[in-house]
């Protein structure tokens, strides 16, 4: 079996430029750039602890060529804080006039402290009609220039350090208090943070980002950057989210990103370098080590060999700014003197340390060490490698070397290396995921070496070091502990107490999608302005204080004299520390508390449940069934009330894709407009069945209500259509044998012909829809549908526009809403609710009318019989999963029902049906972050059904592929949904599903088995 090392922690090469000697900030010539005057910087810090900077600004209408305005950026909140002026004339009589809000009253304030470098100062809070925080001004004079901040009473500490700098000319020391306001947190909101700074600044957060493996949140910046920069430094940016794309699994989409990029970046030799390596990553992500290898070694399009040809290059200022990532400051100056010679230095040598790892994962390791000797060598020869942001490169080197050094059987220098890499991360990314990949690593030889008890011990330390944050790196990583939990073999079926350990593990490994589509609904939710929306900035801003103080106590224990008692201030320092904190934790408590009972939030916070707590919360006859899907194996977990277990299950995840495919195949295919069923193979369905769950085999059919939290493969297919005996499969042989009918499947035990199944996104996600209190709604149904068609003139063609960039050929074709889904359905349900049942169709059903509803939370269900688009028009053009609507009349208004509009909707209901086409279903190679769908088109779950529940729906029903309208098929299954009061939703599908079933024109799993219950089915249909 081959290892494979996580290339995900690789981040961008790109960034490493910044030269830092150790604890200071240098330039090219050596200067400390500390002491380079603030009067000649574009951009400085605002302390010490690198929470904010300023940035100068275009001056003011009218102001004095000498007047200088700068913006203060902080990295916890989504806007700038303040405003610093320095402008000739004295206006420290009537700062308010100036500097002011208009129609402001100001008072002065009780805190009061001149900063450093000014005299008598004017420190002021101001308060404005319809602003909800204060204004804290500060104005001061020094000979004929004023010298004044204005910005967010709580940043105060920020506006006077800012102000002393600007005074004396020179980067003032000090740190910036944190505030508890309701600013957004960076890391949470990165998209808006990065849309609300200077896009140069938004390339140095990025890649601070990539080096510590918080990739999503990279990508977001890198995204943002790639929309406003031009030239070299957008190809530079796009590169970089191409990647960040790859590191998270969203392979098509970086293939897609890449693409664009390709010609630009070929004439280019730092980006043709960058392309290069990047491509080789994205490859060896994909477990193709023969493909990196022959990306490494293919020639650049242009080979830039000439040395002297490359010193004459010049680094513009957006690439130079960048190049100071891992400053120890969110801003601070930047260093342009790194040339383009030693940036592709760097390069060439992350291309040899890549090309090493390609040769190991080939079974060539012999031939590393070289490489990876060359690798050290290029990096040391740049600033006698002194270059800070390529420790994490340095550092995967030393994994490498620690891989060869096994290979070869030498175990203690393997472990040496491995511990010195984890070192030297940690020296510069304490706590990040590239760091726990790393342990990882090393936990992972432990296993190999046996030593079971110290990798266990390592292993479950990751866990609880992560406290539940999600560490999609992992994934790579973590089989061996699996294994180890397991006693190593297959037919081993772990207990309880090693289900519990995987289940806890197993919330770390983030599905790919899924961070970004978190990240989307984060910032959706950062953005608004009612009371989830301010619990929510308030909170995050909570606990990045209650980091930092415990950061803060932590260090002043480590640093007091071991036996000596401290002095009484210091003492009392601590004790008032530590006093605040607990007032922070406790405070927190509440907020989240209140901040719980919001469907917005539980939508976009990521969290982890014991799997005790989980089994307290299963009613007997309930059972929950993980999937997890790794590198090379599948692992399942089985929870019941009172019992649990774990087992590895007997298909590989690389055959699990094969037998879905060909399985789907089976079911529905879609070509030239229409979709073409083929008899089911029920053998595979059968197989399949007992290579996932043969150690449960018989407990699944025994359960009242099965639970299933799908992964990799399995999140396209159904479980409801799995064969659970080899009777129905002679049986079916038999039939044909006499019948001739391939499409009777009569008689068959489906697993879901007795069992009802709810599909889980997560499982906290069940817990708390499971304890969520029923819909408040005073109506019963709203039925929506039945778009209007549109012709294919050319006004037509021009509504349907696409909603990101990508030129005409990534319009959706008016034929789309050509063939809309019969409202028959909705109006056969809303008979049976009477008067508080409504139906919206045709010209009333335009995605403008839906946004601008006020009324949508007084309906208990939802249904919307449309159709679904997950997929992007062209694989090569970015997604928009929507629902199809109608146009209407509104400029805004593009028959589309998208991901983000879904998410701003306000509703309050049991149960959204999505009656429609691929709503949780199979996307193609176009699908994106955006829709929360795997790499390969795998599933939408986390996207148009996550909005969804963010919007207040509890339970959703979607379906998995194209639904059927031949024997009214689709209209028996959910009208049957309604047919008994009091009926559970997953019950009352199971039984109108068992009707199609024992029907022979409709027993195929095509007319019965598409619609999934994503949340808790045991929610009653009607109360």
């Amino acid at each position: 079996m081959k290892r494979i090392t996580s290339l995900m922690v690789l981040g961008a090469v790109g960034a490493a430029a910044a030269w830092t000697a150790p604890n200071a900030a240098r330039t090219a010539d050596g200067a400390d750039a500390r002491q380079t005057p603030v009067s000649l910087r574009d951009t400085f810090p605002v302390g010490d602890n690198g929470l904010c900077e300023a940035q100068i600004v275009a001056p003011e209408a009218g102001a004095d060529l000498f007047d200088r305005r700068y913006s203060i950026i902080c990295r916890d909140a989504a806007a700038p804080i303040g405003t610093l002026w320095v402008v000739r004339g004295r206006h420290a009589d009537k700062p308010e006039n100036r500097f002011g809000v208009a129609g402001a009253t100001c008072r002065e304030a009780a805190d009061a402290a001149p900063p450093e470098g000014l005299g008598p100062v004017r420190e002021l809070v101001c308060e404005a009609p319809g602003r909800s925080l204060a204004t804290r001004l500060i104005v001061g004079e020094v000979g004929r220039r004023t010298f004044a901040a204005s910005g967010f009473n709580a940043y105060a500490s920020a506006l006077r350090l800012g102000l002393a700098s600007l005074a004396t000319d020179r980067v003032a020391k000090g740190e910036v208090d944190i505030p508890l306001t309701q600013a957004t947190d960076a890391l949470a909101f990165a998209r808006q943070q990065a849309e609300a700074i200077a896009a140069d600044q938004a390339l140095v957060e990025a890649y601070r980002r990539s080096n510590q493996g918080e990739f999503a949140e990279a990508a977001e910046f890198f995204a943002a950057s790639a929309e406003v920069l031009g030239g070299r430094s957008a190809v530079d940016a796009r590169l970089n989210e191409g990647l960040q794309q790859s590191n998270l699994g969203n392979h098509a989409e970086a293939d897609r990103l890449f693409a664009l990029t390709r010609d630009e970046a070929a004439n280019d030799p730092v980006l043709a370098r960058l392309q290069r390596n990047y491509e080789a990553i994205h490859a060896l992500n994909q477990g193709e080590a023969e493909r990196a290898l022959e990306r490494i070694d293919r020639p650049l399009a242009k080979e830039f060999g000439d040395p002297a040809l490359l010193r004459e290059l010049t680094i513009g200022p957006a690439m130079a700014n960048r190049l100071e990532a891992e400053s120890p400051s969110a801003g601070g100056s930047y260093s342009a003197g790194l040339t383009a010679l030693e940036r592709a230095q760097l390069l060439d040598g992350q291309a040899d340390y890549l090309r090493a790892t390609a040769l190991r994962l080939a079974g060539r390791a012999g031939e590393a060490p070289r490489y990876l000797r060359a690798a050290d060598a290029a990096m040391s020869g740049v600033r006698y490698g002194r270059v800070s942001s390529i420790l994490w490169l340095r550092a995967q080197v030393l994994g490498e070397l620690a891989e060869v050094a096994e290979i070869e059987g030498r175990p203690g220098e393997a472990e040496a290396l491995h511990e010195e890499g984890i070192a030297l991360l940690d020296s510069r990314y304490p706590g990040s995921p590239a760091v726990q990949s790393a342990r990882a690593q090393l936990a992972g030889f432990l296993a190999r070496a046996g030593r079971r008890d110290d990798a266990l011990a390592l292993y479950r330390g990751i866990v609880a070091d992560a406290e539940g944050r999600p560490l999609p790196a992992l994934r790579s990583l973590m089989a061996p502990y699996f294994m180890l939990l397991l006693d190593g073999g297959r037919d081993k079926v772990g207990d309880a107490a090693a289900a519990a350990d995987i289940f806890a593990a197993s919330q770390l490994l983030q599905r790919p999608g899924l961070a970004q589509t978190q990240a989307v609904l984060a910032r959706e939710l950062s953005a608004g302005s009612d009371e989830a929306a301010q619990l929510f900035r308030r909170t995050t801003n909570i606990g990045r204080a209650i980091e930092r103080l415990r950061a803060d106590i932590a260090r002043i224990e480590d640093t007091q004299v071991a036996g000596a008692d401290p002095s009484p201030q210091a003492a009392r320092s601590m004790d008032e520390r530590r006093a605040r904190l607990a007032s922070l934790e406790a405070e927190q408590a509440e907020v989240l508390e209140a901040l719980a009972q919001y469907p917005r939030y539980r939508a976009v916070t990521g969290s982890a449940i014991d799997l005790a707590d989980l089994q307290a919360i299963l009613e007997p006859g309930e059972a929950y069934v993980k999937l997890v899907t790794l590198e090379e194996k599948s692992f399942v977990i089985y929870a019941a009330r009172d019992t649990a277990l774990a087992y590895e299950a007997a298909i590989a995840p690389e055959a699990l894709e094969e037998e879905v495919d060909r399985l789907r195949e089976t079911i529905a295919i879609a070509e030239g407009g229409q979709v073409l069923t083929f008899p089911f193979d029920i053998e595979r369905s059968r197989r399949l069945y007992r290579a996932l769950f043969e150690p449960v085999a018989d407990r699944l059919p025994a359960q009242r209500h099965i639970v299933f939290e799908p992964d990799g493969a399995m999140l396209r297919l159904p479980i409801n259509l799995l064969v659970t005996d080899d009777e129905s499969v002679a049986r079916y042989k038999e039939r044909l044998a006499e019948s001739g009918d391939e499409y009777d499947f009569t008689g068959t035990a489906w697993l879901g012909r007795k069992a009802r199944i709810s599909t889980s996104v997560a499982a906290t996600a069940f817990r708390e829809v499971r304890a969520a209190a029923p819909s408040d709604a005073g109506k019963s149904y709203l039925g929506l549908g039945e778009n209007t068609p549109i012709g294919d003139s050319p006004a037509g063609r021009a509504r349907t526009r696409a909603a990101l960039a990508g030129g005409e050929e990534c319009l959706w074709s008016p034929a789309i809403w050509a063939n809309p889904i019969a409202a028959d359905e909705l109006y056969i349900a809303a008979e049976r609710f009477g008067s508080a049942a409504a139906v919206v169709t045709r010209g009333d059903f335009t995605d403008s009318a839906i946004r601008s509803r006020e009324d949508l939370a007084d309906y208990r269900i939802l249904h919307f019989a449309t159709h679904g688009l997950v997929t992007a028009p062209q694989p090569e053009c970015p997604p928009r999963p929507a629902l199809l609507t109608s146009f209407g009349d509104e400029g805004d208004s593009d028959g589309l029902l998208s991901f983000a509009e879904i998410f701003g909707l306000r509703i309050d209901a049991d149960l959204v049906i999505l009656s429609a086409c691929d709503t949780a279903g199979g996307a193609t190679v176009g699908a994106t972050r955006e829709a929360g769908v795997t790499s390969g088109g795998d599933f939408a779950l986390d996207g148009l059904v996550r909005a969804f529940v963010g919007a207040g729906g509890r339970t959703v029903l979607a379906s998995h592929w194209p639904v059927p309208d031949d024997y009214d098929a689709t209209k028996r299954l959910v009208s049957g949904l309604f047919a008994a009061d009091g009926a559970e939703t997953a019950e009352a599908l199971r039984t109108s599903q068992a009707e199609l079933m024992d029907t022979a024109e409709t027993s195929h799993p095509f007319y019965w088995s598409a619609f999934a219950v994503i949340g808790d089915g045991t929610i009653p249909v009607r109360r």
